[in-house]
């Protein structure tokens, strides 16, 4: 079955399950009801990404743009729009903003390209309540990559460090003023300058080409793994981490620092 065979088979299949003679779950379900899914779905398919689990990544990918048909389903029945409406309108949108490739505009390379994305986003924007440079980036985004993705707008339209050096010195700099609200012992003052630290850090990620969000993943990742070793170490001597001292969780956490 080809691609466009396959996708009306799927929009079929949603339309019978909110149907008169469909699935009782399904048809109760409302946009909020299922917004959680959605995200999770979003987030299953990074991690297959994450994993190179490609087997893993075309399952979740199906899983994700079942919650996509789902929610058109139910705005079409409420006549808003239906799945037809998203599809046009985002094959519109990624002709508008190709200009480099379905017009005549010309680039020299691909920061250009965002550049010229920024602008366009802009232009569809002077009717919007919010035509903010920044306007876009949900506020419900993980902290980290909603810091990446305004730093990485703000950059668009040239508000930004030069390089990675420069937003070390402002990394610096935070750091600085965090020490100064911890001895004012300011817990207002504490937590904003905290969050100015870990602004300038997913900004030097940035600038390196990371993600901070990914980084501070694998780091959990890393800390789960040799706590886990932790735990084994003891279990094998018939102990747990809570009768354990300070002293030797640490020693055995070096071990599993140089094992892991």
């Amino acid at each position: 079955m080809g691609a466009a065979e396959a996708f009306a088979e799927l929009v079929r299949i949603m339309e019978r399950l909110r149907g008169p003679n469909g699935c009782p779950w399904d048809r109760e379900q409302s946009h909020d009801s299922i917004k959680p899914y959605l995200i999770e779905e979003a987030y299953e398919v990074a991690e297959a990404i994450e994993s190179s689990d490609f087997d893993e990544l075309r399952q979740e990918l199906g899983d994700l743009l079942l919650q996509i048909v789902f929610h058109a389903q139910m705005a079409n029945e409420a006549g808003r729009f239906n799945i037809a409406d998203v599809v046009n309108a985002i094959n519109e949108k990624m002709v508008r903003r190709h200009p480099h490739v379905f017009a005549e505009v010309a680039v020299r390379d691909s920061g250009e390209v965002l550049r010229n994305w920024a602008k366009i986003k802009s232009e569809e924007r002077k009717d919007s309540s919010d035509r903010s440079a920044l306007a876009g980036v949900p506020r419900a985004l993980p902290s980290l990559l909603r810091a990446h993705r305004l730093g990485e707008k703000a950059a668009h339209v040239g508000f930004d460090w030069n390089n990675a050096s420069e937003v070390w010195e402002k990394v610096r700099e935070e750091i600085a003023e965090l020490e100064i609200a911890l001895k004012d012992e300011d817990r207002t003052a504490i937590e904003a300058e905290l969050g100015d630290v870990l602004f300038a850090l997913s900004s030097l990620a940035r600038h390196l080409d990371l993600r901070s969000e990914d980084a501070l993943q694998r780091a959990s990742d890393r800390f789960l793994q040799r706590f886990r070793y932790i735990e084994e170490r003891l279990a094998a001597q018939h102990r747990d981490v809570h009768g354990a001292s300070p002293a030797e969780l640490n020693e055995l956490w070096e071990e599993a620092k140089r094992m892991l």
